[in-house]
Parts: structure tokens; C-alpha cells; sequence
């Protein structure tokens, strides 16, 4: 039975990635691999979902693929989706950083089927309804203590996501559901954080320990991914380093690391796809249903009653 369920998972799956590729090339003309790891960040654009962590993972990888084109990766295509508020300039900057670095990669020939990126423009909920069942890993990287709940995650987790994240908002019930095994949590706690500042929190005592971060910071600020407007992100670099608010670089190592552990997973099929359905078996607490009878109880201190529905009459007689 087991064996049933992990290969029809996988052939649902499929078919879910494949409906969201067509979407992608209809809408973008990009041509994807649908046997990548379809890694997923789609969310609200602010500093403390950490957008910035992802893609900086993003042209690590790239990097490390331009160097060792023979090497053996594990495919992957990362999308962005997400709306930025009218006044937000450094959300709006992510979003150009993330379509300037997407525009190389995918025009990039080393990259051929390895390496892709897409941000998914108008990110809303009937566009969700095509990207969460196609999901094969949902990011939920915010720094620990900042995310007031998130149910995002729950919907990824529902639809067969495993996720990568920290411990904050929602990922801590739901690591208590499916079991943190079945999770990829990495990075600091809140006692961290909160240790890190009331320490005083230095980005280059952890910068000198991260080469390939350097160089992202130095090809971002250098025009690499934006040769007309060389200039255009120097002060968004500089500012993350200056003030890094939201643990990005503290953080960062862990997150790579972490990173590492779903490519070598995703290379174990049935180990994976077994994860996926203890991660949908544990997403039952997330119903509605239960959700309203907390609230009733816990929150609102009301109790249910029968109701005595007439039957409906037939209004065509």
C-alpha cells in the first residue's frame, strides 16, 4: 500500500508540475524542467520573509555551476512571487534584484536545464491554486520571532510541499504534526536572536567566514546581473550589510547547509515522496472546522447548538 501511494503521489505531482510549466512558458515563454526540484517562495515582498536569503542561495548556485560545469547537481527552479506595498522601495528592489538575477540565469547556456528562475507576476489566489499543489519544497525562512502566524505554509504542507524553514509563525504546529524530521528547519531560535543583538550583531565577522556570499554581495553591487545600471543595487547591498535587521547573513550558513540536505533528499524519491504524505497526513489540525471550534472555545467563550433545519421546499411546484 505504501508503494501505491508514494508512486500515485508522484505521478499527481508530476502532473501538477507540468501544468504549472505550460503556465510559465505560455506566460513568459521560459521552457522549464519539470523533473527539477520546483522550489517555491510566494509571499507578501518585505524584509522579514527573507526573499533576499533565497535568491542570494540562488546565485550561490549559480555560481557554483559556472565553475564546475561537469559537476553533478541536482536540478532545481526557484520561483518568487509576491506584491510589494506602494511605498516599500526595498520590497520593489527585491523584486527587480530577483527578475535581473532570473534574466542571466535563464540566459545562461552553462545553465541549460540545471538552473532556473521565475518570478510569477500578480501573484494571487487563483494563481495559487496552480503553484501550491505543484510544489516540491515551500520556503518559510523568516527570521525566528517576526512571523506572527502565516498560512501559506499550511496550504504548501496540504498540497504535498515539504517545507524549509525556521521555527516561527505556523512551521512550529506543523512541525509538531508531521514531526520536525519531515521538515527542513534550520537557523537561529528567538533566544538566539535575541542573544545575537544583546551581544551586538557584526555582518562581517560572519562575512569573513563566507566567500561565496562575498562574491554575491560584489557581483550584485558590480553590475553583474544589471550591466546597464552597473550601480542600481549598490546601496541595497550596503544597507543589508550596514543593518542587517532581519539576520539574513547570521543566518545564512545554516540556511545553505540546510539547502544541501533537500537536494540530496530529492535524489531519494521514495524517501521524499514518503515525507510529502506524512506531511499531508498531518495537516488535518489545519481544517477550518477546527480552527472555528478553538476560536469558540478558547477565544469567543460561546457553545455550539442544534439547529433544526426545515426542510427545503421545492419552489417549483
Amino acid at each position: 500500500e505504501a508503494v501505491v501511494s508514494t508512486q500515485s503521489t508522484g505521478k499527481t505531482k508530476q502532473e501538477n508540475k507540468r501544468k504549472l510549466a505550460q503556465y510559465v512558458f505560455n506566460q513568459y515563454g521560459i521552457e522549464l524542467n519539470t523533473g527539477s526540484l520546483f522550489d517555491i517562495q510566494v509571499k507578501r515582498i518585505h524584509e522579514y520573509k527573507r526573499q533576499t536569503m533565497n535568491l542570494l542561495h540562488v546565485i550561490i548556485l549559480y555560481n557554483r555551476i559556472r565553475s564546475n560545469p561537469n559537476g553533478d547537481f541536482v536540478p532545481r527552479t526557484v520561483f518568487f512571487g509576491g506584491k510589494a506595498a506602494p511605498g516599500y522601495h526595498t520590497a520593489k528592489q527585491t523584486i527587480s534584484l530577483i527578475c535581473h538575477v532570473a534574466d542571466v540565469v535563464n540566459n545562461d547556456p552553462m545553465m541549460k536545464d540545471r538552473l532556473k528562475v521565475v518570478f510569477l507576476s500578480n501573484y494571487r489566489c487563483s494563481l495559487a491554486e496552480v503553484i501550491m499543489p505543484a510544489a516540491d519544497l515551500s520556503e518559510q525562512i523568516s527570521l525566528a520571532g517576526t512571523e506572527a502566524s502565516g498560512t501559506g505554509n499550511m496550504k504548501f504542507m496540504l498540497n504535498g510541499a515539504l517545507t524549509i524553514g525556521t521555527l516561527d509563525g505556523a512551521n512550529v504546529e506543523m512541525s509538531e504534526e508531521c514531526g520536525i524530521e519531515n521538515m527542513f528547519i534550520f537557523g537561529m531560535r528567538v533566544a538566539d536572536v535575541e542573544k545575537l543583538w544583546r551581544d551586538g550583531y557584526d555582518t562581517r565577522k560572519f562575512l569573513s567566514d563566507l566567500p561565496e556570499l562575498q562574491l554575491a554581495f560584489n557581483q550584485i553591487k558590480t553590475g553583474f546581473f544589471n550591466s546597464s545600471e552597473p550601480h542600481k543595487f549598490e546601496g541595497f547591498v550596503d544597507g543589508l550589510i550596514s543593518n542587517d535587521r532581519f539576520c539574513v547573513i547570521a543566518d545564512f550558513a545554516a540556511y545553505v547547509a540546510e539547502q544541501e540536505k533537500v537536494s540530496e533528499l530529492y535524489m531519494d524519491w521514495v524517501q521524499w515522496t514518503e515525507k510529502c504524505l506524512l506531511n499531508i497526513a498531518g495537516s488535518g489540525k489545519f481544517t477550518s472546522d477546527r480552527t472555528i471550534m478553538q476560536y469558540a472555545e478558547e477565544i469567543w467563550k460561546v457553545k455550539s447548538v442544534e439547529v433544526d433545519l426545515a426542510p427545503v421546499q421545492d419552489t417549483k411546484e
